[in-house]
């Protein structure tokens, strides 16, 4: 298995992290691709840069106006004069119907969700090499490989097509996903980071052709709070293509385990031709964001089940924060993924 990833991934430095009321240190940091790629090849992998697929990919699933906003709107703030060296919104349209502004304040607090995704100058670099880096994973797939892992950092399941929030700017897996669809009928996407993959689920909510299915820490009493709940199901035609399990908050091993046996249950029934995993490390037991109760052992278990599946499989990494045995859990379920692929 090969592992993509680009050092100017690793421009994106925020500063600014606000949690209840306090700022913070930011929780997803350039350090944690450093600790994602040395558990990488501790598993075995190899190393490559990803290819530059331009535009398209990115604009198969975002709005132009929100592209632009991403690759311009920094330029943009400083021109204000007076302001944080960060983008941050401060303002947030509420009530439909509401006008797109033209003032950069305004187009601010209309793509960005939260306060989580500061952009500095260096940011739109590092999305669309992220971006790019789940694209060449997609299109090895396509040229005929079994697997592949993309080191997507910054992450992207909670961005949706036009708005970003939760550390995620640019939504990795469903552009990997939608680039699959060019020889597969059906994609399959399995969300096991510890947060609901809500801009996923937006994303495809009205499709029937990429499945979206996602265990997560319960959004009653965890970000993001809003979605994420069993009775999402999709919606017009999409109805029934969206299979949301949440789970108690610091749920254990078995717990995990025993909605992954669902999720593959309904993924097999989809009988998709590839599956993307939206491989989220945070459900740790001992990760800052104190979602998840999961050991090393058990994100072993669920990579030999997801692999058992003999799909090809994409995987897109998503949380997982920084803490000692960040880079041990990632060997430990690329080594249980690939114990089960001879």
């Amino acid at each position: 298995m090969k592992v993509i990833f680009d050092e100017v991934q690793k421009r994106h430095s925020p500063s600014f992290y606000l949690v209840r009321g306090k700022y913070r240190e930011a929780a997803e940091q350039p350090a944690r691709a450093e600790m994602l790629l040395k558990g990488a090849k501790s598993a075995g992998l190899e190393l490559v840069k990803p290819e530059d697929f331009g535009s398209g990919p990115r604009a198969a699933i975002h709005e132009p106006r929100f592209l632009d906003f991403l690759e311009n709107v920094h330029e943009q703030w400083l021109a204000l004069g007076d302001v944080s060296e960060e983008v941050v919104g401060t303002i947030r349209p509420v009530h439909k119907p509401a006008a797109y502004p033209e003032h950069v304040i305004g187009r601010i607090g209309w793509h960005m969700m939260d306060t989580s995704c500061p952009l500095n100058g260096d940011t739109w670099v590092s999305v669309a090499a992220s971006a790019n880096t789940a694209v060449t994973g997609a299109a090895m797939l396509l040229d005929g490989a079994s697997h592949a892992y993309a080191l997507c950092r910054p992450p992207g399941h909670h961005a949706y097509t036009g708005h970003c929030g939760g550390f995620c700017f640019l939504n990795n897996v469903a552009i990997a996903s939608q680039h699959l669809r060019q020889a597969h009928h059906r994609v399959a996407i399995l969300d096991i980071d510890v947060h609901h993959g809500n801009g996923t689920q937006g994303i495809f909510y009205n499709r029937t052709d990429v499945l979206t299915v996602s265990i997560h820490g319960d959004p009653m009493d965890y970000y993001p709070f809003f979605y994420g709940h069993a009775h999402e199901r999709g919606e017009g035609s999409g109805e029934g293509f969206n299979f949301n399990i949440p789970l108690p908050v610091k749920s254990r091993d078995e717990v995990w385990l025993r909605a992954l046996d669902r999720a593959l249950g309904t993924i097999r029934t989809f009988t998709p031709g590839a599956l993307v995993v939206a491989l989220g490390l945070d459900a740790y037991e001992k990760d800052p964001l104190m979602g998840g109760a999961v050991t090393k052992s058990g994100f072993a278990q669920m990579a030999e089940k997801i692999s058992e599946l003999g799909l090809p499989t994409l995987l897109v990494q998503e949380g997982g924060y920084l803490q000692d045995e960040l880079a041990d859990n990632l060997e430990a379920f690329l080594t249980g993924f690939l114990s089960k692929r001879g």
